[in-house]
This record gives C-alpha cells, structure tokens and sequence, in this order.
C-alpha cells in the first residue's frame, strides 16, 4: 500500500518553471496596461510602489505559509485556520473561489475583443468588439473550454496554462517591448506624456485611488499554494523559487509594458478595451508587418484562455478538498472518473453564465464592467488581510513549527513587518476601493456603493451561514484531510514517565516509552502483536482522557469535538490499514 501511495504522489508533477509561468499567467493581465499607460512616466512608480508593499510581501508570506504547510491540503483554509480557526479558514476559501467566479465574465471581455481584432479591417475589428452579443457568445464559449480542459484533469491543465502563457501572455509582452525599443531606435515619435515625472502628485485624490487600483494587477500569487503539494519535491525549496521567478517576471511585463503602449498611442486616444489591440496594429504598421496583426489576435486570446483556466482549476480544487472534509454538502463532493471536481466546475460555469447574461444587457456595460471589477478587489482583499494577519498570528501559535523557508529566522520582527505592510496595503486599497473612479462613468453612486456594500455583506455572509448549517453528514469517509495543529494532541510528558501495568517488556524498549507504544495502539484501535504487547479496555481509555484533558485549546469559536469523534481519532479508525498512525497521508490526486 505504500508503494500505491507513493506512486499517487508522483502523478503530475509540477516543475519549477512551470509553476512560475502559471503564476504569471495567473496573476498578468496585459488588458490592464492601456489604463495605466495614460498616467506616462509615473505609472512606473504605481508599479513598483505596488509590488514593494503588496506583491513581495504576498509572496514572501505565501512561501512561508505553503513551505510550512507543504505536507498538507487547504491552501488558503489551511493557513487562515490554523491561526484563528475552520470558520474563518473556510471564509477565507470561499472568498478566494467566488471572487474568482465574479471575475470570469470581466476578464473574458478582452478575450472577446482579441477574436474581434482577428480581421484585418480594423475598423470593422473594432465595431465588432462593441457588439453585445458577440461578446455574449464568446466570453461563455471560452469559459466552457476552459471548463472542459480542466476536467481532463491536473496534466492537461498545466500543459495548457504552460503553452497558453507562453504564446498569449510571455511572447506577446515581449514583441510589445521589443517594438517600443525598435521604434524609439528607428525614431519613432514618442507620444508619452513625460511632463509629469516618475513622482506623481500624491496630493491628488484621484492618483490615491489609482494607487490602491493597481495593487490587484498583482493578485493572485497566493494562488500556487493551493497546489504545493503538486510541485516536484523539495517542496520546501521549489515552490519559494517559483515564487520569485514568476514575480520578477511579472513586474517587468507591467512597467516596460506600459511604456511601449504609451509610446505609440496618445493618452487621450487611450481606449481601456480595445488599445492594447490597437498598439500592435499601430507598431505592425509601422514596422510593415500587417499580415501579423491577426496572429497576434489570436495569440492574445489564448492568453486569456490560459490565465482562466489556471483560476478555474486553482480555486475550485481548493474548495474541493475542504468540502469533502465536512463543510459543503455531499453534492459538491462529486467527481468524475479521473477525480476532477465536476459539479463545482459546473456550478461556478452557471454563475458565470448569468453574470455574463447580466453584463451584456445592461444599459451601460462600462459601468456594470467596473462595478463587478470593484467587487471583485474588495472580496479579494478580505481574503489577504486574513492571510497577512494570519501569518504573524502563526508565530505565536505554532511556534515550534518547521518552517523550511521563514521571513527571518532570529525573533517576530520581520514578518511583523513584511506582513504588516501588506496588510496596511490591502486595507488601504480596500477603503479606496469603494470611491468611484474619476476617469470611468459608472452612474449612479447611490447604486454604485448599495452594489458594493451589499456585495461584501452577502458574500461574506454565505460562507459563515454554511458553516453553522454544516452537518456530520457532509464529510466524505474517503476524505483524506490532515487535522489541524490544534487537534492533535500531544503526549505529555508525565504520560511518557507513567508506568503501564499490561505491556509486555517490548513496550518499554520499543519507542522509547511505554506511553508512545499505547498511543500507537490506541490509535490505530489494535494491539501489535510484533511488539508482545497488549492494551487494556482501561489503558485505552485512560490514554484517551489524559489526550482529551492534554489537547491544545483551538483559535477562536472553534470546538475540538471528543477523542471518539474528531478528525484525527477518525482518520485512524480500525480497519483503515491505508492510513499510518500519525495521522500524515498523502491526498488523493
């Protein structure tokens, strides 16, 4: 059986390249760069400025969490949990899978757009990206694809998110770039707007807003740690190094990427949907290159296509693996026959439909695109703020813990401080994140902050009501989920140096203490013959009070259920020969 296992572990594999290209084909978007490129040279700055106090710490934080946690399923539910708790670690899990689903229908705009700029008439090209119904058709077909990839299973999906990073979002930055140098070299007028310098005026409340707006271009490096326990061991080792990787990728496509739009088209011709499109074709004109303006369409939209199918396979396969643990009904528990979450999928491309329904036929899509946009930041960043508190709360928990990668190693300070900023970043951005935007006319601002208040209330509220609703019913008994810190407990001291009436001889010299051998047997509810030793019905009992009396008290509302019923003594049930002593499996694949 350990063979079987070990084999289970092997299966699909990620390497470290190809974690880091998923990471950035998860976390860059080059639909944002034209809303950017209108703030000229200083649009560096909200860059960098946002990967100082948001992008390196969600990264460092992240590679600590996952590197800590490499041995265990949960991603964001297992960190947030194991600091205040399954309530808020299931918070946490749910607002990382729901704003991913309300984000579907804004990010598949542009991959609509890009088929639209497949022609070569480009004004044709652009009356057909205004079009509502191809917009409609198009944003839900490439969803569905998306949908059918990833219920091939965890090999087609990195292989797709690999190939479609690379040609739609790695190759296309590149040749944006590598235009802009070309066509500053050959004297090409440069129409960025340089007047403004690298340091924007901070005093201008509308540059603020910005400034908080940008922060989300790097959402999404947390991402990965739903799948550490996929990555080619050293788990420890490689996932940090993919970290780092697709982060130093990723600042480098946004700023010299927005430089190259800002050269080629006028500010104040900047259209948010369509300019990126329209830069190639200004830079292929330019260069005699007319015949690639198709191609280069085309390689956009599986640029699109590979960024959500690494948010369809992510986030729905972390919920997954939380819901069989007993916290969504039996329902969103099924499979297929190569183990993939169908009905999540299916469900969250239901959502997707309607909200793709909704945002076509509304009067002003503009306005229903940035709303839905705005909601996704807010839910996005309730979910940082748990992890980066999260992480320092974690020090004092746990902390004896092993943490093969730490933020500082000699006392609290640093994470204190890498995690600190992050959080005061998130929660800043979160605050400006309700103030509409100056540049976009999104109507209303009665209906503009009802959306948005009412949208973080309900959507946190939904996962808190399934919880207290969940019942002993909901977990599945194959459900290989590794107990909390807080619920394995530990055999005390006293317990090791008591004396034991019944065990033989070999109990004494086996593990070092008659106590260790007991808690062996009892847990695995058997008396090893090998060992000579037997356990009475009042040694089991014992050893299961002085466990209960002994048990680490768990964060917060969180209730550690009797020996017989928690998730450790259950996952170690008579009969269970698949399943080791401590409780340490490897998850089902």
């Amino acid at each position: 059986m350990a063979t079987n296992l070990k084999k289970t572990s092997t299966v699909a594999k990620l390497g470290v390249m190809t974690l880091a290209i998923m990471n950035v084909a998860a976390v860059v978007s080059l639909r944002g760069l034209p809303a950017e490129a209108v703030y000229g040279l200083s649009s560096a700055f909200y860059y960098l400025f946002a990967a100082i106090v948001f992008l390196i710490p969600t990264s460092l934080v992240a590679a600590e969490l996952a590197a800590m946690f490499s041995n265990k399923e949960g991603g964001v539910f297992r960190w947030v949990g194991e600091a205040y708790g399954k309530r808020y670690g299931f918070l946490a899990i749910f607002l990382q899978w729901i704003e991913s689903t309300i984000w579907y229908p804004t990010v598949l705009t542009f991959g609509a757009v890009s088929i639209a700029y497949i022609g070569m008439n480009t004004s044709e090209d652009a009356l057909m990206a205004s079009n509502k119904i191809f917009t409609l058709i198009t944003v839900l077909v490439i969803y569905w694809v998306a949908t059918f990839i990833s219920l091939k299973g965890l090999g087609w999906v990195s292989k797709i998110s690999k190939i479609g990073a690379m040609v739609g979002t790695i190759i296309p930055a590149g040749l944006l770039i590598l235009f802009g140098i070309i066509y500053l070299a050959t004297g090409g007028h440069n129409n960025m707007d340089m007047s403004q310098g690298f340091f924007p005026d901070l005093s201008n409340f509308n540059n603020l807003v910005l400034a908080s707006s940008i922060f989300l271009f790097y959402a999404g490096m947390e991402m990965s740690g739903i799948h550490v326990m996929d990555v080619q061991p050293p788990a420890s080792k490689n996932y940090p190094k993919a970290i780092f990787i697709g982060a130093i990728v990723i600042v480098i496509i946004f700023i010299l990427g927005t430089f190259s739009l800002g050269l080629i088209i006028p500010a104040k011709d900047i259209n948010l949907t369509q300019s990126l499109l329209v830069g190639f074709d200004n830079y292929l004109n330019y260069l005699h290159l007319h015949w690639a303006s198709p191609i280069i369409a085309i390689a956009l939209m599986f640029g699109v296509l590979a960024g959500v199918l690494t948010w369809v396979a992510g986030p729905s396969k972390g919920i997954f693996a939380v819901g069989k643990a007993g916290y969504l009904p039996r329902f969103f528990q099924k499979t297929n026959k190569i183990g993939v979450q169908k009905n999540i999928l299916i469900i969250q491309g239901c959502i997707v439909t309607l909200l793709s329904l909704l945002f076509v036929v509304m009067p002003s899509v503009q306005s229903f695109y940035q709303m839905l946009s705005q909601l996704t930041v807010l839910l996005y960043l309730i979910m940082y703020m748990l992890m980066f508190t999260a992480a320092i709360a974690l020090r004092y928990r746990m902390p004896k813990a092993d943490r093969p990668f730490a933020i500082g190693r000699k006392g609290n300070g640093l994470i204190w401080i890498v995690a600190g900023i992050g959080f005061l970043g998130a929660l800043l951005a979160f605050i400006l994140s309700f103030i509409p935007p100056s540049q976009i006319n999104t109507g209303s601002n009665t209906v503009w902050f009802t959306v948005l208040i009412l949208g973080c209330v309900i959507f946190v509220a939904i996962p808190l009501l399934i919880y207290s609703l969940r019942k002993p019913s909901w977990k599945n008994p194959d459900a290989e989920f590794q107990p909390f810190h807080w619920e394995t407990a530990p055999v005390t001291a006293a317990q090791a140096a008591a004396p034991v009436d019944n065990a033989g001889p070999a109990a004494q010299h086996i593990g070092g203490s008659p106590a260790n051998t007991i808690a062996s047997n009892v847990k695995s509810g058997t008396a090893s013959n090998t060992r000579n030793t037997t356990v009475s019905e009042a040694d089991k009992q014992g050893y299961q009070q002085s466990q209960h009396a002994g048990q680490q008290t768990p964060p917060n509302d969180t209730k550690t259920p009797p020996a017989n019923n928690s998730t450790h003594t259950n996952r170690n049930k008579p009969g269970n020969s698949t399943r080791n002593n401590t409780g340490n499996t490897h998850p089902k694949k």
